[in-house]
């Protein structure tokens, strides 16, 4: 350390504290601006960053819960369509019953009409060839003039014999 201040010399020492504050004003306005404005951008970039990552997470989990309940609301709906379906479909069975009964009974209805007229028509009839079968054989017992019941008895048993009934 002796020889470091025996060799010490003032304007040495001036010029490097001269040339030691310059580079240090140099480096304040060139470098060091420069330096912590770019360090603070990052610094602000990452918070931005952050803050939008906080922002996206807080979206997410709104468009989650929107979601749960959008699907929650579609499920009911389903429900309802599908119980509003079910009620549809089963009026529309006992509507069909229904008709079908009431056709069904109509046509039994009509069957019981049919069948009365044929009776009534087959019944006229059969009195028709009964009272003719009557007449013929009267107008035979008439033309003959028979004069014992035997006779008469004969002839109408004869001509019940020939008369075929349909």
């Amino acid at each position: 350390m002796d020889k470091l201040i025996n060799d010490f010399s003032f304007g040495t020492f001036f010029w490097m504290t001269v040339l030691f504050l310059g580079l240090l004003f140099l480096l304040k306005k060139f470098a060091w601006k420069p330096i912590l404005d770019a360090v603070n951008d990052r610094e602000e970039g990452i918070l931005n960053a952050l803050a939008s990552a906080e922002d996206a997470k807080k979206e997410m989990q709104n468009l989650t819960a929107d979601n749960a309940n959008l699907l929650k609301e579609a499920r009911a709906e389903r429900d309802s369509m599908m119980k509003e379906a079910r009620e549809i479909k089963e009026s529309m069975i006992s509507e069909a019953k229904e008709e079908a009964k009431e056709q069904a009974a109509k046509m039994i209805e009509n069957a019981v009409i049919a069948i009365d007229q044929e009776k009534q028509a087959a019944l006229a009839h059969l009195k028709k060839e009964v009272a003719e079968l009557s007449i013929g054989i009267a107008e035979a017992v008439v033309k003959k003039e028979l004069s014992s019941p035997d006779e008469q008895i004969k002839l109408v048993e004869g001509m019940l014999k020939d008369v075929t009934l349909n």
